[in-house]
């Protein structure tokens, strides 16, 4: 795992800790409940970038702003009441609403996938030169807060399952601990990313020689990081949205996919020594982002097929 993002995960675990300071007992439970979400925050802020790379730089900020008020509303608005109320009055739902939401997710990457491959784009960019930019604006920022929606709901399940024994009062408050932190690092971390050619820029203009030569190292490496962002990005909602249905199909008792990918993972462990930790996870990553592909193949085809019918009559 990056160092970047190692740092990131445990501010959020300080940030947790320091907005539950009266209550130590909620404290714990959330920077508890934060760490286990680490994977899907760790994605959240690998797709994000995807939706703000094609603004001019005046745009950049205001539109991570705009996503991060619609993650705030996500979570705190919709997620965090729902979720109380699903674990109250019906827990056997949170796995199948997970479960199209991680379908909804594995469509997404499917249709970037065949994009990247040359099939029809669905989607506009600043190489399209759209006529209407405030059209284009929210059409990404809306997309971007529907996908964040479906890893925030992923998020908070996470640590809802961490924090069920808990009073349902401070389950609510552990959660929009969690929520309100999570948010604030991954789009605080997402704004240092895209900025990072403007502070290249301003350092190459600074009298010293080892500023000016930061200043070119980020200029050239920005877009390097981009383009793997966005890969990684694409990457990120196959592997959560198949991992999510994976997870799913197994919690409803269909346990012979899950356990093939596991038993995967455990035999590469076993097999890799000192880096058997980290090429298991990337060996149950594949498999899940497999899965993924291929029932987002499926949803897409289903999609494009409809809609093309309905635009025969």
């Amino acid at each position: 795992m990056p160092t970047g993002l190692v740092a990131l995960l445990d501010d959020v675990s300080v940030i947790a800790r320091a907005a539950a300071a009266s209550l130590d007992d909620v404290g714990v439970a959330a920077a508890k409940a934060g760490s286990k979400a680490a994977g899907v925050v760790i994605d959240d802020a690998a797709v994000t970038p995807s939706y703000v790379t094609d603004f001019t730089p005046d745009r950049e900020l205001p539109v991570i702003w705009r996503i991060a008020r619609g993650s705030f509303f996500n979570k705190l608005v919709i997620l965090l009441p729902a979720a109380l109320l699903l674990s109250a009055f019906l827990p056997g739902a949170i796995t199948p609403i997970l479960m199209a939401g991680g379908l909804f997710l594995c469509f997404e990457g499917a249709e970037k996938v065949m994009e990247k491959l040359g099939g029809e784009k669905h989607g506009e960019t600043l190489a399209d030169q759209p006529t209407d930019l405030a059209a284009f604006e929210e059409q990404r920022v809306s997309g971007a807060v529907r996908t964040d929606l479906i890893l925030s709901a992923e998020i908070m399940a996470i640590a809802l399952a961490e924090v069920s024994g808990e009073s349902i009062v401070q389950q609510g408050i552990i959660l929009a601990v969690v929520g309100i932190a999570i948010t604030v690092a991954v789009y605080g971390a997402v704004g240092l990313i895209v900025k990072m050619d403007d502070i290249g820029l301003h350092l190459v203009e600074k009298s010293s020689a080892l500023a000016r030569g930061v200043g070119a190292l980020l200029l050239k490496a920005m877009p390097v990081l981009l383009t793997l962002l966005a890969t990684v990005g694409t990457l990120a909602m196959l592997w959560v949205g198949g991992g999510i249905i994976l997870h799913g199909s197994e919690e409803l008792g269909l346990h012979g996919p899950a356990h093939l990918a596991h038993d995967a993972q455990v035999a590469v462990q076993l097999a890799t020594g000192p880096l058997g930790g980290v090429l298991g996870w990337l060996t149950y990553a594949v498999i899940s982002a497999i899965v993924g592909l291929v029932l987002g193949a499926i949803v897409a085809g289903i999609v494009h097929i409809v809609a093309k019918a309905r635009g025969k009559h």
